[in-house]
């Protein structure tokens, strides 16, 4: 069975999708089998892997809303192991249709069931809002990763976030986890963005990412290339970050593929 990771903050601009699209392409690199679920309106990471949303003629919201059966429109990536469930700009008007559904807050659990068998890692990509599609993510998530940019204002809107995490927990899934908060867009070279370092960690401690994202100019660029990091450049600073975060959340859940008696190192080895 997959575990589902949602990627969500309503900040826009925080780098949900760029940690989408890398963190899947990571666990596939990985030899996991990986799955990307586009939820965003602006279908960025549709075009991210290297699809045109205009040309997407069947994608999530047909899915939610006409129950059409997603193994039929999932598309494979340049990305050996990573496959994407697409989106388009019909989704934007999802959550008006969804209002009068049974179980509206559950669709997207609903579309990921019969997915997790057949993937190692679900990762859904949510766009800037805390709408119903986003309410949808989360009730369908094992975790929810928050990715927090380094930079001033950062902290603003958190608080709103993790209190609908929370009604999410207590009222449709009660289960659902915070893989961890991760820092992104960070730059060494400015004390802003080693002040907000400090201040999330002294806020949240054990719950931030030990791996930090770092400002990459091929990690930006990649997109335009309808690429994943891990394709456009793995020796860059982009992909060895996302690298590192997919092995963190690897050894978090102890997935990772070295078996635990393998780790130790046994004395008569030394030398």
């Amino acid at each position: 069975m997959g575990k589902v990771i949602t990627i969500a903050n309503q900040k826009g601009g925080v780098g949900k999708t760029t940690t989408a699209i890398n963190l899947g392409a990571g666990f596939a690199i990985l030899e996991y089998k990986t799955l990307l679920i586009d939820a965003d309106p602006q279908a960025n990471s549709t075009s991210g892997v290297g699809f045109d949303p205009k040309n997407i003629k069947t994608s999530i919201y047909e899915c939610i809303i006409d129950e059409v059966d997603p193994k039929n429109i999932i598309l494979n990536t340049k990305t050996p192991n990573l496959d994407l469930l697409p989106a388009h700009i019909d989704l934007v008007g999802a959550e008006i249709e969804m209002i009068n559904l049974t179980n509206r807050e559950k669709m997207m659990k609903k579309l990921t069931a019969n997915l997790r068998e057949d993937y190692d890692f679900i990762i859904i990509d949510c766009g800037p809002s805390l709408g119903l599609i986003t309410v949808n993510a989360l009730a369908a998530a094992d975790s929810v990763i928050i990715p927090v940019q380094c930079e001033y204002f950062a902290l603003e809107g958190l608080g709103k976030l993790l209190n609908t995490i929370k009604i999410v927990q207590s009222r449709l899934n009660p289960s659902l986890d915070i893989e961890g908060i991760l820092l992104t867009m960070y730059d060494s070279r400015l004390r802003l963005s080693n002040q907000v370092v400090e201040e999330v960690k002294a806020h949240f401690q054990q719950m931030v990412f030990n791996t930090i994202i770092n400002r990459n100019v091929r990690l930006s660029e990649a997109p335009s290339f309808g690429e994943s990091i891990m394709m456009h450049d793995v020796n860059s600073t982009g992909a060895i970050n996302y690298l590192n975060l997919a092995r963190e959340i690897l050894q978090k859940n102890d997935l990772t593929m070295i078996k635990n008696a393998d780790k130790k190192i046994h004395i008569e080895d030394e030398f």
